[in-house]
């Protein structure tokens, strides 16, 4: 069944909202936090203050046959989808603060490829995908192929951190885009990924833009980081635009990585009241002819994005790092397409935290879906209030530490043989 197919019985349904929130515990990982973490507190700190009430809000809404009776097939995907949650929601009700539990099973799977365990050969063979890493006695080393500097240190700020609670290990990073390693290999490489598709068996991790390395833009000159602060900033940007101040309309910014975007540009252009979405330069600019025919228009920050309802997330070569921030202005995400993944992305589910969208989308099936989000106001809404107390619970730079040490954790159990340092390694 589509999800933007509008046909179907006439029935009057009750659809139950349900707005859930998460308690927040303490960190797995022991000390250590920094001062300049301002979102990462040590196992005894205290617990976020403006935490959302942890108990189940259940609000009721009454669908007329007249205004609804075209959307029952949607109507339905939504029920399903909060049925289908509720008792995912009880068990993350119950994790302590910066708990990464709720992401393990992705590690297990993605772990479940070596169950015969990594031989040296193995790393050794695949230190051409990526940058080569050793913790030895506590201390973090690498050497010298890093492809992407600021990428690189990203990552390192998270592996400093937690060095000291693994054993002696090594691995590989692929700093790039691409995933590395096929599906279809008949021996499976171990690298590391920031995102992949179903059609790899690359190993993901917490991509580098959690603390710095993110693209480079106008407003970002440093590229886009900084998780933490961003993401305070966004937060204080919403505070302004509360759901009933948001302007009624679809809103997006970027450069056409991919033309699964172009729909919604040309959906902009005939309806500007109802979307405003246009294509901004990259590197591979050359004429308006990379915007379909139109200048290139300027970028816009994550806070002003805030002050509309509805913001879309295309991914870009890969998954988007857009994709959180959006969450954060507590407007409506319309996610398209579910194939590219970063670590978090299982646990956000269609109709209960975005709006999913068919990468196939015409002009007229995306004008539909937001005709549908217009004419059941308070239901998105709630799906906007779900989206934005998950990212705001359970995606703090406590999470990306605690995630990074149980991948480690789990995967050095895997290595068949004793890491010894090598000569070609520096200490970081």
């Amino acid at each position: 069944m589509s999800r933007l197919s509008i046909s179907g019985c006439i029935i009057v349904y009750t659809i139950v909202i349900l707005s859930w929130g998460f308690c927040a515990e303490s960190d797995s990982v022991q000390g250590h936090c920094s001062k300049e973490d301002k979102d990462c507190t040590d196992v005894q700190g205290s617990a976020d203050n403006n935490q959302i009430p942890s108990s189940r809000d259940a609000v009721k809404q009454r669908y007329s046959r007249g205004n609804n009776e075209k959307w029952n097939n949607i109507l339905t995907e939504v029920e399903t989808a909060l049925d289908n949650y509720a008792v995912r929601a009880k068990e993350l009700k119950s994790l302590p603060n910066g708990n990464c539990s709720l992401y393990w099973n992705l590690i297990e799977q993605d772990l479940s490829a070596f169950k015969e365990g990594i031989t040296s050969h193995l790393v050794q063979t695949a230190r051409s995908r990526g940058s080569f890493y050793q913790i030895i006695d506590g201390k973090l080393y690498r050497d010298s192929t890093c492809k992407f500097p600021t990428r690189c240190k990203g990552i390192e700020h998270f592996l400093k951190k937690i060095a000291k609670y693994i054993p002696n290990v090594e691995f590989v990073v692929n700093t790039s885009d691409w995933p590395q390693i096929s599906s279809h290999f008949p021996e499976p490489l171990p690298v590391f990924s920031f995102s992949k598709t179903k059609d790899y068996a690359d190993i993901i991790y917490p991509a580098w833009t959690f603390w710095e390395g993110g693209p480079s833009i106008s407003l970002y000159p440093k590229g886009i980081g900084r998780w933490d602060l961003l993401r305070q900033s966004i937060t204080d940007a919403a505070k302004k635009y509360p759901w009933d101040k948001k302007e009624v309309k679809a809103f997006f910014r970027g450069s056409r990585t991919s033309s699964e975007r172009d729909a919604l540009i040309y959906l902009s252009r005939k309806y500007p009241d109802l979307v405003d979405a246009q294509y901004t330069k990259n590197q591979a600019w050359k004429s308006d002819a990379d915007t379909l025919n139109a200048p290139a228009a300027t970028e816009v920050s994550f806070e002003d994005h805030c002050k509309y309802k509805y913001l879309f997330n295309y991914r870009g070569v890969a998954a988007s790092f857009r994709f959180k921030h959006l969450f954060v202005c507590k407007s409506a995400v319309f996610h398209v397409g579910e194939d590219w993944i970063e670590f978090f992305y299982p646990e956000l589910k269609p109709w209960v935290h975005y709006i999913p969208v068919n990468p196939n989308s015409d002009v007229n099936e995306l004008r539909s879906l937001l005709q549908f989000a217009k004419e059941n106001d308070q239901l998105v809404a709630s799906i906007a209030e779900r989206g934005y107390s998950f990212i705001k619970k359970h995606l703090k730079m406590k999470h990306i530490l605690c995630y990074w040490k149980t991948l480690l954790l789990k995967y050095s159990k895997l290595l068949v043989y004793d890491v010894k340092k090598h000569e070609d390694v520096k200490l970081l």
